[in-house]
């Protein structure tokens, strides 16, 4: 079955009860809601679910990663020239774009957004705008990348996966307690009571606090995700740029979407405000980028019309959807004298995921055994579930993979 109801949600692929928990905690104060089938574990609101409001805005749901996203660009140049340097190709890519959390760019980027917009101005946008301005065009760590791909006529594309950066995760942490402490402040004893009763249902984790989207702090939000939001293209476009120009390449196809985002649009005769997390927007005709893990392949897809569509919020998966945490992969670390000593083994070993890339043919700069491709479903598998309301339109086979490297001590914290 690719899709059942739960207490009234739609959910695609195999139930993750921890994840099915926090959608339930979600629905009694949502217009709509959904969750797609990469969908686990995450803060708040489930990775892959899909949340919606007549009204408010969910700054939890959005996430700290305010508009992660992927782009995917296509080049005008045949993946066997590509294939035959690959090796130089990742080693150039390693040098020039800057991968961790933390990190500042090696070269200076400059965009219109740090001049035009009257977020800005808003005190907790004011305050991180220089180190906004430094880190614009740098990737970030986890399941953050820059991919070079083939397509099924052996043309050459780039992937890359990241967000808003340390703008992203400063806003968020911001408005996230703002609006868990005004719900405190003007929540009721009894709707307090009724709070900790679906907390318990949901795994210990409580349910969003939303804020109305008229609300002064609505407002102010609503200005500073969209700043992120164009600040995180920016990054996107930047990267795929840079990387185009360091093969010799012109673009000559592009598709960029968020996954961590709230939009405001119509379903089915009402307007919406549809939080995002983990999920792709996929209206009739709309194309999206959606990856897999690092040895498996991404797709470019596209989504019909159908009544799946529809449940779905007109949504599908933003990638494969972990079977595995990070911990339970890598083990447990922590710094001593800046260096990162492992406290305890994890399931999978360096030597067993590098095997594994290796067998796939895929050339790999940087990564951690969290992100190895056992850690992960396979995204076919994963898209079969949603195979009513998209469309896939390139298969995308992985030839070089970048991602932040497993032991690195960063100077700058997001």
């Amino acid at each position: 079955m690719t899709i059942q109801f739960i207490e009234g949600v739609p959910v695609w692929g195999v139930p993750q009860d921890n994840a099915i928990d926090q959608i339930l905690n979600c629905a009694p104060e949502a217009d709509a809601a959904a969750l797609m089938a990469d969908h686990h574990l995450g803060y708040s609101v489930p990775i892959g679910g899909v949340v919606a409001y007549k009204d408010k805005l969910n700054p939890a749901g959005v996430g700290y990663d305010i508009a992660c996203g992927n782009k995917a660009v296509r080049l005008d140049l045949p993946a066997a020239e590509v294939r035959e340097q690959i090796g130089p190709i990742m080693d150039d890519i390693w040098r020039t774009i800057s991968f961790g959390v933390g990190r500042k760019n090696r070269e200076q980027v400059d965009h219109p957004l740090f001049d035009d917009d009257p977020a800005w101005q808003i005190p907790v946008a004011g305050k991180v705008k220089q180190l906004a301005a430094e880190q614009l065009g740098t990737v970030g760590s986890g399941n953050h990348y820059v991919d070079i791909f083939a397509d099924e006529q052996d043309r050459v594309w780039i992937g890359v996966h990241f967000g808003s950066r340390g703008l992203g995760h400063r806003l968020a942490t911001h408005f996230i307690r703002a609006s868990e402490h005004e719900r405190g402040n003007r929540q009721p004893n009894e709707a307090k009571s009724a709070g900790a009763s679906r907390r318990k249902r949901g795994g210990g984790d409580k349910a969003p606090a939303l804020v109305g989207v008229e609300s002064a702090l609505g407002q102010e939000y609503l200005a500073c995700m969209l700043l992120a939001g164009r600040y995180a293209y920016a990054g996107r476009d930047w990267v795929c740029e840079r990387v185009a120009s360091l093969l010799s390449a012109p673009i000559v196809e592009e598709i960029h979407n968020h996954h961590n985002f709230a939009w405001k649009e119509e379903h089915d005769g009402r307007t919406l405000w549809v939080t995002r997390k983990g999920a792709t927007p996929a209206f009739p005709g709309q194309k999206g980028f959606v990856g897999g893990s690092m040895g498996d392949m991404s797709v470019v897809l596209e989504g019909v019309e159908s009544d799946e569509g529809k449940l779905a919020l007109r949504s599908t998966v933003h990638g494969a959807g972990r079977v595995m945490s990070r911990t339970q992969a890598a083990g447990k670390f922590r710094w001593k004298k800046g260096r990162k000593v492992q406290v305890s083994r994890g399931e999978i070993g360096r030597g067993r995921m590098l095997d594994a890339i290796r067998g796939l043919g895929v050339e790999l700069r940087g990564a951690g055994t969290d992100e190895a491709p056992q850690v992960y479903k396979r995204l076919p598998e994963v898209l079969e579930h949603h195979r009513a309301s998209i469309k896939i339109l390139h298969t995308l086979t992985p030839l070089g993979v970048a991602m932040a490297g497993e032991h690195e001590l960063d100077p700058y914290r997001d």
